[in-house]
């Protein structure tokens, strides 16, 4: 990238969706990417791969939330309708937006570290073993994180949709 204006003017809207999966909610989602391109600005002719640094740094963001609500009472979040998400997390034709609308319905209400993991490995795409050294766990943990977060997405989105909707979004 040759500059920090490009990279947000064209990453800033993908950063944006991929905070939001991982945090279930816009608002937070907005502050986290304020706060990590902040600090990219500053470390801006030091880094490599921004969108990796980026991703990294999101997803660092979010583990410590994780740890910071643990020693905090727990909070109570507000529904919010997922259609009006980022673009790029809605897609084109109304079945393909039928089943991502189920399936971000459905990531909100699973617990914040299975919804990391399964954005980051299946959203993002990423090993089992970077999800475990990004997010500072062990393997055998995001295993466990990825299997039970899939069964509730499958339980949850056939609650929220039907029989069929999602199918796709959660076969692992």
């Amino acid at each position: 990238m040759s500059s920090f204006e490009e990279f947000v003017r064209t990453g800033g809207d993908r950063l944006l969706g991929f905070a939001v999966l991982l945090t279930g909610d816009r608002g937070h989602a907005e502050d986290l990417v304020q706060d990590v391109l902040e600090r990219m600005y500053v470390r801006w002719r030091r880094i490599e791969d921004p969108h990796a640094y980026a991703r990294t740094a999101l997803a660092r963001k979010v583990t410590d939330r994780w740890r910071a609500r643990a020693r905090r009472p727990r909070e109570v979040g507000l529904e919010q309708d997922p259609g009006v998400l980022v673009s790029g997390v809605v897609g084109d034709g109304a079945q393909e937006r039928a089943e991502r609308s189920a399936v971000v319905q459905a990531l909100r209400r699973l617990p914040p570290r299975q919804r990391a993991v399964i954005v980051l490995r299946y959203f993002e795409d990423w090993s089992e073993e970077r999800i475990a050294d990004e997010l500072d766990v062990s393997r055998g943990t995001v295993k466990s994180q990825a299997s039970k977060g899939l069964a509730s997405l499958r339980r949850l989105v056939h609650e929220e949709s039907g029989e069929g909707v999602g199918a796709r979004w959660t076969n692992g």
